[in-house]
């Protein structure tokens, strides 16, 4: 069986991209004009290999029929506006989902915000700081983390899920679990997306419980468990593969289509699996969904930069959430909110002229 994918490639910015778009020469990623692109690279992959071409849009009516009818069906979702399914999150721009850890072992930040006062606090400054979503999550998932009981991981999140929309109600809260029981509880408490790291595999039940509740959902990527992921991942090509189980998992096994792709930086992928994620992220976009990416404090960022490592690691994160703004990555979840925020408005002003 042969199967083809379509990466829009060769962007634009700013007056540029608008001009191009104007003259019919480019098309508009994901509905934004002000970035455009006039290539698109088809991928090929068949049991025995995988080839690729890029071509330029003004030749997709040379190609086979059958080829042709992929290209324009995916072209279609890659420029469409994404529908803004999330309360007071406008997928049209750029959105920080700020990381609040209540753990005792997170890899970077464990124990630093799971007392009450301080979680709030660092809520709120998140908040102020340029965060539009708050990911609240009570089991880390770093990897070698061990599965910790529902009933522990739910009193580390209660206090902080339970007073979120009484305070924050035009910010958009996000449950990080992988727990059937915990997303029910969430939800009754207000909250507006579940993410799941398991891609709501870990807990059988998760996603028949979340059928009578309409629920947003993050669509993430992870091989394996928090526990084993990285202990030598492998695929036969991580790009393909990660979009095969996206696709199949909204076709077949999600219940809605208020879904967010997160192809799962650093969950059972080594440098090699991350950079090819990264560096060819637009791919996700024929599949007409808006894509969030969590690179920041990651461990790639130590095996690029060795001795120039640092704690918090923001330059890498920064570097790498700036690149792949300008590939239309719609939501960036960080640690260090205001330090990207302030290089978001940055890089899109400049690209902007």
């Amino acid at each position: 069986m042969i199967k083809y994918y379509t990466r829009a490639c060769n962007f634009k910015y700013g007056l540029k991209a608008k001009s191009l778009i104007k003259a019919k020469k480019a098309l508009p990623l994901c509905g934004d004009k002000n970035i455009s692109f006039d290539e698109v690279e088809i991928i090929t992959r068949s049991k025995k290999k995988i080839d690729t071409k890029i071509i330029k849009l003004k030749k997709i009516n040379k190609l086979n029929p059958t080829l042709r009818y992929k290209v324009r069906k995916d072209l279609k979702k890659i420029t469409s506006k994404r529908k803004n399914f999330l309360k007071h999150v406008d997928f049209a721009k750029p959105s920080i989902m700020g990381i609040l850890n209540l753990t005792p072992d997170s890899f970077s930040d464990g124990g630093k915000f799971n007392e009450n006062k301080k979680s709030l606090k660092h809520t709120k400054e998140m908040i102020l700081s340029g965060a539009n979503i708050i990911d609240v999550g009570g089991e880390s998932t770093r990897p070698g983390s061990k599965t910790i009981h529902p009933d522990i991981e739910w009193q580390r999140v209660k206090f902080v899920i339970s007073k979120f929309k009484k305070k924050y109600k035009k910010t958009c809260l996000s449950i990080d679990t992988r727990k059937s029981d915990l997303m029910t509880k969430s939800i009754k408490q207000g909250v507006d997306l579940i993410n799941d790291v398991s891609g709501f595999i870990y807990d059988k039940n998760s996603l028949p419980k979340l059928k009578k509740y309409n629920i947003a959902k993050v669509l993430h990527h992870m091989k394996g468990t928090p526990d084993n992921m990285q202990k030598n991942p492998n695929y036969k090509n991580v790009l393909l593969d990660i979009y095969d189980f996206f696709e199949i998992s909204i076709n077949k096994r999600l219940d809605n289509k208020k879904i967010v792709l997160d192809p799962g930086i650093g969950f059972g992928k080594n440098l090699k699996h991350n950079l090819t994620l990264i560096s060819k992220i637009s791919l996700f976009h024929s599949l007409g969904f808006p894509i969030l990416i969590g690179t920041s404090r990651k461990r790639f960022i130590n095996q690029i930069s060795g001795k120039y490592d640092s704690d918090e690691r923001i330059g890498g994160t920064i570097a790498s959430i700036l690149f792949l703004l300008s590939q239309g990555v719609q939501i960036f979840r960080v640690h260090n909110v205001k330090e990207v925020k302030q290089g978001i408005l940055v890089f899109k002003k400049i690209i902007s002229n």
